[in-house]
């Protein structure tokens, strides 16, 4: 059976949860997606019938191959849509989240693959994040979070991870989006702020924002 819309929404939140830990609490689920913690569990009993989850006695549940197929199918759609919020809707990157989180809703394969088509089939949404490919495959990715890097590293941003609005203008302010060059020149000891230089000017980030931006190397 196809996923409904609802089941599409858990299932790519769990994915984006799984990225963090290999199982997802109810408690989790529930506080991501503004839900009631009854909701949960039967949401779950539905998801696990139909082949999408399955259960991990004490820790919590994990997709399985064909719930996470449908779960980046479901986020592809999400991307696209935010991609065309930009590009043809004129929004801000920090405006697209919360709005492609209520359109994805009622969002089918036709009208998001006219969406591809009308962006010229983007790779990336607006904050770098890969978009997967119709059949629910992610490409091969080279980044890393700059919280794990040194003083001298050179490189470009790849993806900004967040979806705080605020956060999203304070890193365009510093003009730090994907595809900026910069370097660090300097990084407090014990995960204090790091200090980067972006076009010829430096910035400071503290530990909360270093987190949610990955970067590349140099080509």
């Amino acid at each position: 059976m196809q996923p409904s819309a609802a089941m599409r929404e858990y299932l790519a939140e769990i994915y984006r949860l799984q990225e963090g830990s290999p199982t997802v609490s109810t408690t989790s689920l529930a506080e991501r997606l503004n839900v009631s913690a009854p909701a949960v569990p039967r949401m779950l009993k539905r998801l696990k019938s139909a082949g999408y989850v399955k259960h991990v006695p004490y820790q919590g549940v994990e997709l399985t191959e064909r719930g996470r197929i449908e779960a980046l199918k479901e986020i592809r759609r999400h991307r696209i849509l935010e991609v065309f919020l930009v590009n043809i809707m004129g929004f801000s990157w920090d405006e697209t989240h919360e709005h492609a989180e209520e359109m994805g809703k009622g969002l089918n394969d036709a009208i998001s693959q006219r969406m591809a088509e009308m962006t010229q089939f983007p790779l990336r949404c607006p904050h770098g994040e890969p978009i997967p490919d119709e059949l629910g495959h992610l490409p091969d990715l080279n980044d890393i979070s700059i919280i794990n890097l040194g003083v001298g590293y050179k490189g470009v941003v790849s993806r900004v991870r967040t979806d705080d609005p605020e956060k999203l203008r304070y890193f365009a302010s510093l003009g730090l989006v994907p595809g900026a060059s910069f370097e660090i020149v300097g990084r407090a000891p014990f995960n204090g702020p790091m200090r980067l230089k972006v076009n010829q000017e430096e910035v400071v980030l503290g530990i909360n924002l270093t987190e949610s931006l990955w970067v590349a190397p140099v080509n």
